[in-house]
């Protein structure tokens, strides 16, 4: 990858590559899901609680690997062996070969595939009565032969054992390969020296066969899921106007009759109501939005949004942002950790920070809540009904009563109580003859003969230099 985050933390359709995996195995019904770490446990934030985590002590193949976690394995139940960078394995994929497991009564049953390019894969070597005899490894020059090279069927690396011969099996397995590593594969040849039998179960999805090793194929993989993802919403009800200029994460919900317009990104724990407008050049990120909301051309991240919400175009809301039922935050509005109360309208050009606005209440163009001292943040408390005019500023901590108004321009630093009026700017001066004064004393100076450079060094010395005429 290239990369200083480790392969199976590489996001996917916002989850990181090993939660996929993982998810898949839970949804297939798995009673229990672990995962083979390195020392260093890099993969164990991510797992969030979803998986046991087994340590595997130093990178010594695939098979070392499984072993590191028989701790976890059962004897008498069923194992099966998934690969933490093949993410885009299904449910029922698992689930299929799980039962195909269980139905046919064999010692394991390999995950295969038939392709019509096998470069790189191993190949599935069968016997004369249609079984599984071994895996011809084909990493390295020398794993395989000539013969085997030309076996279009593969392993895919997934398997499914009975817990008791696996673990016996396993510490059979030796290094004799080109790679030196102990490969899972041959845990197979082993079985079949103790007369248990292998079988093999063909996959019908190949999104099972894509390994990612680099981000090539992170790409082609996330455009695979990213399709999957946006089928799954337009078959339960959801319009995507242009599913290639869409962007929606594994986790995102999307209610019935909501239509994502293009251009739209929709990320995380993202939750959309129904009947809903989204985008265009729409980005929400972790974020709640009601039924029959509209977004348009706007940025939120961790802001909840109600019913019949109106916000954008070029809105940003940043965490903490809640704008309840039948609420607006229109036009270059930005709005973070504030509370805008049920129908209040933050049409335009305003900035709301730290603030709680009761219901009903409009506030005018050019807003600003003076929420930060330098200090420490303050609130501001608007209340119901409020009348707020243009270019208000609101010195926190300042509360503002129900049915209230403030005069346009004004700054308000102190309380305005319920039904007043708060007016808070300088009265107004007009200057009669300002123009004509001073044309005529920039006149008079040009006339004036400049100053030697001792008289000005002078001045600087012993006076304090002129300020220029007083303009009043």
């Amino acid at each position: 990858m290239r990369s200083a985050t480790p392969k199976l933390l590489h996001p996917l359709c916002g989850r990181p590559m090993i939660a996929w995996s993982v998810a898949a195995a839970a949804a297939a019904g798995a009673a229990k899901v672990v995962v083979v770490d390195g020392p260093g446990r890099v993969l164990e934030q991510a797992l969030n609680g979803t998986a046991e985590l087994a340590i595997q002590a130093e990178p010594r193949g695939t098979a070392d690997a499984v072993q590191a976690a028989a701790a976890y394995i059962e004897p008498d139940g069923a194992v099966i062996v998934l690969n933490g960078d093949h993410p885009l394995i299904s449910a029922s994929t698992i689930r299929g070969l799980a039962d195909a497991h269980e139905r046919n009564g064999a010692a394991a049953t390999m995950l295969t595939a038939v392709l019509e390019d096998p470069t790189g894969y191993g190949r599935v070597v069968r016997g004369p009565d249609g079984t599984v005899e071994r895996v011809a490894e084909t990493k390295s020059p020398g794993d395989a032969t000539e013969l085997e090279l030309r076996i279009r069927e593969i392993n895919t690396g997934v398997f499914a054992f009975d817990g008791g011969a696996l673990l016996d099996a396993l510490d059979e397995v030796g290094t004799a390969n080109a790679q030196g590593e102990r490969y899972l594969p041959d845990v197979l040849p082993v079985l079949r020296a103790h007369e248990r039998s292998v079988l093999a179960h063909e996959a019908t999805d190949r999104g099972v066969m894509m390994g990612i090793n680099d981000r090539v194929a992170l790409a082609r993989a996330t455009a695979v899921a990213q399709r999957r993802i946006n089928e799954h919403h337009m078959l339960a009800g959801v319009t995507i106007v242009d599913p290639a200029a869409t962007v929606i994460d594994a986790d995102v919900e999307i209610g019935p009759d909501t239509v994502i317009a293009p251009f739209t990104s929709l990320h995380g724990a993202t939750e959309v109501g129904e009947a809903s407008a989204i985008g265009p050049h729409a980005t929400v990120i972790d974020s709640r939005v009601g039924s029959g909301a509209t977004i348009l051309h706007s940025y939120m991240k961790q802001a909840d949004i109600g019913d019949r919400v109106s916000v954008g175009p070029f809105a940003y809301l940043r965490p903490g942002a809640v704008l309840r039922e039948g609420s607006k935050a229109g036009t270059f509005v930005e709005i973070k950790n504030s509370d805008i109360g049920r129908g209040t309208k933050v049409p335009h050009l305003s900035y709301i920070g730290d603030a709680d606005i009761g219901e009903g209440t409009n506030i005018g163009a050019g807003t600003i809540t003076a929420n930060y001292d330098g200090y420490r943040k303050h609130r501001t408390t608007i209340g119901s009904r409020v009348k707020v005019s243009v270019d208000t500023a609101f010195v926190a901590p300042v509360s503002v009563g129900d049915d209230a108004y403030t005069g346009a321009g004004s700054v308000i630093v102190q309380d305005v109580p319920p039904g007043a009026l708060g007016v808070a700017r300088a009265r107004q001066n007009n200057v009669e003859g300002y123009s004509e004064r001073r044309r005529e004393r920039e006149a008079a100076s040009e006339q004036e003969p400049p100053k030697s450079s001792d008289s000005e060094a002078s001045q600087s010395a012993d006076s304090e230099p002129s300020r220029g005429p007083d303009p009043t």
